[in-house]
């Protein structure tokens, strides 16, 4: 795992499998980011088999089959959707065309599962939706800096033991590396969908999640480009302002200013108001102390710092795993996946109405 590179990190954990070998098949196809090793690694320790990778870059799927040496390489993605072993297709595509992948692995009667953003467009969206509604395939989505986090996963168990009351406000900073060899639709914004509609879409999936809401609107957002004039439809900088159903309100901001002297690729963090207390999550890093998965916790009863590095697992994948077999919703509803999805299109359609773009 290259904790210095977002785009290539690929959290491990213990395995945990819900399956035995051969239960439950998967295949990888479009592997444009790296998030599809992170996305592979969790169905992998929960139990599932891989069978097939697939990329139109043939140099990708070799690269891939050295991380996971009993893959085969699939010549087309017809060959991964005509295998009626394949329960599941995992994809990272081009944010842009991660919903068209999904049309056609749902259609070929498979689950799929996308890298966040899992869209970039309301039309997308609701083209998604109709397939879901016609095929019954699930549309989920790999939201890893809660997912895929474990100091996120015990801070859910947290609020859900109620630690801190009633969740009143959340405040998230997805800041990010920039790095080297980025390509070049990362700097597209009608490719990788723009700022909030991407890394942003983090943020507002934990917003929804931590306060509990089904539905929220969208106060204020604003996107900016400060220091890339080589790239103008590129966004290295944005925030947004939500407020959901029951009151709670959400600020976050993201950017990608990660200085070189720290020690990750981000310092993410999150920080939930409740009625009773608060928590911080330190998701990468504990700053001067080397530890990452810290969260701290103040309420009625005190003070309180847990380290949780290798203690909690990412149930997500096991349970994502049983949902497909029983066609259930315990790893993640796909109305909360597709709202999430859905406020990031509107952040940042609003902000790109205000800044005067399209």
């Amino acid at each position: 795992m290259n904790k210095n590179d977002g785009m290539n990190y690929a959290p491990t954990g213990k395995p945990q499998p819900v399956v035995k070998p051969g239960e439950f098949v998967f295949a990888a196809a479009a592997l444009d980011h790296g998030h599809i090793y992170g996305m592979c690694n969790g169905l992998l320790e929960a139990g599932a088999t891989l069978k097939w990778v697939w990329d139109a870059d043939r140099e990708k799927c070799e690269a891939f089959a050295r991380q996971y040496p009993q893959v085969n390489i699939a010549d087309s993605l017809a060959t991964i959707l005509a295998d009626n072993e394949v329960q599941l297709v995992a994809g990272a595509a081009v944010p842009a065309q991660r919903c068209a992948l999904g049309l056609q692995v749902m259609a070929a009667g498979k689950d799929y599962f996308t890298d966040k953003a899992p869209l970039t467009t309301l039309e997308q969206l609701d083209d998604a939706k109709a397939m879901v509604a016609h095929t019954g395939r699930k549309y989920a989505v790999y939201y890893s800096e809660r997912l895929h986090v474990e100091s996120a996963v015990f801070a859910g168990q947290l609020v859900k033991q109620g630690a801190i009351g009633q969740v009143i406000q959340t405040l998230g900073t997805g800041p990010h590396r920039e790095g080297q060899g980025r390509p070049g639709w990362f700097y597209e914004r009608r490719e990788f969908g723009g700022i909030l509609c991407d890394i942003g879409s983090h943020q507002i999936e934990q917003f929804l999640f931590f306060t509990g809401n089904h539905d929220a609107t969208i106060v204020a957002s604003q996107t900016r480009n400060v220091n890339h004039p080589q790239y103008p439809n590129f966004e290295d900088f944005g925030d947004a302002l939500l407020r959901g159903d029951n009151g709670a309100t959400g600020y976050s901001r993201c950017d990608w200013f990660t200085p070189d002297g720290l020690s990750t690729w981000g310092d993410g963090r999150l920080t939930l108001l409740g009625t009773d207390g608060y928590i911080e999550i330190r998701k990468y890093v504990d700053l001067t102390r080397g530890e990452q998965d810290v969260i701290y916790l103040v309420n009625r009863d005190g003070e309180f710092r847990y380290p949780v590095a290798g203690q909690v697992g990412f149930p997500f994948f096991g349970e994502l795993i049983l949902d497909c077999l029983n066609r259930t919703e315990h790893a993640m509803s796909q109305a909360h996946a597709f709202k999430a999805a859905e406020l990031c299109v509107k952040a940042q359609m609003q902000a790109n109405a205000t800044n005067g773009g399209a």
